[in-house]
């Protein structure tokens, strides 16, 4: 693999809760993220998967700087881009770009596509023929016409939506898109279209990708390592062929055992397992923890992440 251009070490995202107690005084936090580390290699697509809830989109908003981490650091080519020290908003948002679950949400439906793709260049001070070529030029590589950008989202389909929302990603040439939950929002006749123009784009323009996302057969399709999150950890990570052939944590287990296709490439050989569900990490608690609020949580303590082959590694379970 090539050099590394994004490093996460040690992500840390807590969020204060209301109080507990009879009085309602009581401090609590949620843990959103907790101890998360990994590296990003250029070129390569790095998928994190795992249940609502588990903290994966928190990831990304982090890396993206749209949420601040706690604790911990992230680097772009070695340099902070969050925190002190780091580089400003336009500056950063020409190293991290990222695309949205829902592609009609994330557009302005009062703008054409040509002035939702023109206004980042316009803040970066391209303007004139060369933000019109950039913009043509682009359409032109996601799918699209440079005639259908005078249009507006809703003369649109969803496939075609996301198309230019991919577009407006890139339009400042980014070296890392953050993908969250790209196709979920899509038909299924339509997600393939999307997948592959993803792999196409990764290849002509050098892309890196952060993909969020619980659909195991597209993670299996596009990924070069996988990450498995389980209440705010990283439970296993490696390479997507030992994650989904040789999965060692019994939550990793039971997210391949739940692909529903029975004859999906990726449905181990052997019959599925009856795995148990793993139980939360050791230090998360769930009752009244001295308050009267339900489903209060408190720090987890986080066991240890172990090799146990190349590029493959799992979190140990405790007693």
């Amino acid at each position: 693999m090539s050099e590394t251009i994004l490093e996460v070490d040690n992500l840390h995202v807590r969020f204060p809760l209301p109080g507990g107690g009879v009085l309602g005084t009581g401090k609590r936090t949620l843990y959103a993220v907790s101890g998360v580390s990994f590296s990003l290699a250029k070129g390569e697509c790095l998928s994190i998967v795992g249940e609502s809830g588990c903290g994966k989109s928190t990831t990304a908003l982090s890396i993206m700087g749209l949420q601040e981490p706690s604790e911990g650091t992230i680097r772009f080519r070695g340099k902070p881009i969050v925190g002190p020290g780091a580089p400003s908003r336009m500056a950063r948002a020409k190293a991290a770009q990222m695309v949205f679950q829902d592609p009609y949400a994330s557009l302005n439906p009062r703008q054409t596509v040509n002035a939702s793709l023109l206004q980042p260049l316009k803040l970066h001070g391209i303007t004139g023929s060369e933000a019109s070529d950039r913009i043509a030029a682009l359409l032109t590589s996601v799918g699209l016409t440079a005639e259908q950008g005078t249009r507006f989202p809703h003369e649109f389909s969803g496939g075609q939506r996301q198309r230019i929302g991919i577009a407006r990603a890139l339009i400042l040439e980014p070296e890392i898109v953050v993908l969250d939950e790209p196709v979920s929002a899509l038909d299924v006749s339509i997600r393939a279209q999307i997948i592959n123009l993803l792999l196409d784009l990764q290849d002509e323009f050098g892309l890196s990708y952060v993909m969020i996302s619980h659909d195991l057969s597209v993670v299996e399709h596009m990924s070069d390592r996988v990450l498995v999150m389980f209440f705010s950890q990283i439970v296993e990570q490696g390479g997507w062929k030992e994650i989904f052939e040789n999965p060692q944590h019994p939550y990793t287990r039971r997210l391949i055992d739940a692909i529903p296709d029975p004859d999906a490439a990726l449905r181990r050989a052997h019959k599925p397992t009856e795995t148990a569900t793993p139980p939360p990490p050791a230090g998360w608690r769930f009752g009244s923890d001295g308050s009267t609020q339900p489903n209060v949580f408190s720090p987890p303590e986080a066991s240890e992440l172990v090799d146990i082959g190349p590029d493959h590694k799992v979190r140990l379970l405790r007693d």
